[in-house]
């Protein structure tokens, strides 16, 4: 694991594919293609873990856990991914760390969650990543039982701005879900949690050579997992796009679509797309629900998806870059930008009531 988490990686530059034969090893017409040395942003820092004060925890997953971290001399915090090197290991999941940290490293968006460093010692790797003092949506939609429909509007318009970003990049992330969307101080959401990404055929994203190996394997939650995959089918942005429509009915309603007492259970409902809206589901909210549950053919871009067929719902561009302290504004009237700037800061006051009464303070 040493090696596989230096500053420096000899990576498979995917936009060098159709170079010329100067990029090419040996005979130009081999089909070869030469590697090249790709220096991380996030470098692999020398530190130790007893150089941090940890605080909450944050989430807990197979292989990993997020608690907050506090660095000792610059009193800067972060979450902090401790992953366990024996059991990624035995478990075989050295790619997907791999993956995450290299695609991470790339990506560049306000809805993204950013990594800043990594370092490791004789048992754990670690992730510095950006902190997120909202916690989960998740949280949210638990406290509160269900969110209201401007709620989800104004989530869902984050969402899909940053998983344009990730289409449009050539990255498929395969796990959205409440809990891996992270909220900021701010009321922002965070797509966190990039370990089952994948990369599509011309991502613009340098991966790893083998990252085609698991193209078509089952990744993911069972509840969010599209009907295509559980029949093997290769990974695409409608998987995303499915993905999207489980996690707007969970915030309208506070429980996925899919449930039952299995796994197999609820693949049998998703297959056969099993689920219905409550009664006090708008017609926008049902309508874009059920286009985005869709057969595998009606979800391919997220794009068109959402500029053409939702409107009503989502509007993709509502709320996009404005600067370095928020990082957000909508580009559309400036009565609609008054409007969302409004529901943002009720959102933000409700959460931070909210968390206030749970006796969260602002230490670690």
């Amino acid at each position: 694991m040493e090696k596989d988490f230096q500053s420096k990686l000899t990576l498979q530059h995917r936009r060098d594919a159709s170079s010329s034969s100067c990029n090419s090893v040996g005979n130009s017409n081999n089909g070869v293609q030469r590697s090249r040395s790709f220096t991380f942003r996030a470098p692999q820092e020398h530190f130790r873990i007893d150089e941090f004060e940890l605080g909450k925890l944050y989430g807990v997953g197979s292989y990993s856990k997020v608690v907050k971290a506090k660095k000792k001399d610059t009193r800067q915090i972060y979450a902090l991914k401790i992953m366990d090197k024996k059991f990624i290991t035995k478990e075989n999941k050295i790619a997907y760390v791999k993956m995450e940290r290299i695609v991470l490293d790339q990506l560049d968006h306000p809805g993204i969650i950013r990594l800043y460093f990594t370092f490791q010692d004789t048992y754990s790797l670690y992730m510095a990543l950006e902190s997120c003092d909202g916690g989960e949506l998740f949280d949210q939609i638990t406290r509160k039982r269900r969110l209201t429909e401007d709620e989800t509007r104004f989530y869902a318009a984050e969402v899909v701005d940053a998983l344009e970003y990730l289409h449009g990049v050539g990255l498929i992330h395969r796990d959205i879900k409440p809990e891996n969307l992270l909220l900021t101080a701010e009321g922002h959401i965070k797509i966190a949690d990039f370990g089952s990404v994948k990369p599509m055929k011309d991502s613009q994203i340098n991966v790893l050579p083998t990252s085609n190996e698991k193209a078509c394997t089952f990744v993911g939650t069972a509840a969010y997992v599209p009907p295509e995959v559980l029949n093997s089918a290769p990974a695409t942005i409608g998987n995303d796009l499915w993905a999207l429509g489980c996690t707007l009915y969970q915030m309208l309603s506070g429980n996925s679509p899919f449930q039952d007492g299995s796994e197999w259970l609820i693949f049998q409902r998703i297959i056969s797309r099993d689920f219905q809206f409550p009664d006090y589901f708008s017609a926008e909210a049902r309508d874009i629900i059920d286009k985005l549950l869709l057969r595998a053919k009606n979800r391919n871009c997220s794009r068109v998806f959402f500029c053409v067929v939702c409107p009503d719902f989502i509007s993709p561009r509502a709320v996009v870059l404005e600067d370095g302290k928020t990082g957000w504004v909508a580009v559309e009237s400036k009565a609609q930008n008054k409007m969302i700037e409004t529901q943002r800061r009720k959102i933000v006051s409700q959460m931070k009531c909210s968390y206030h009464v749970r006796g969260c303070g602002n230490g670690l």
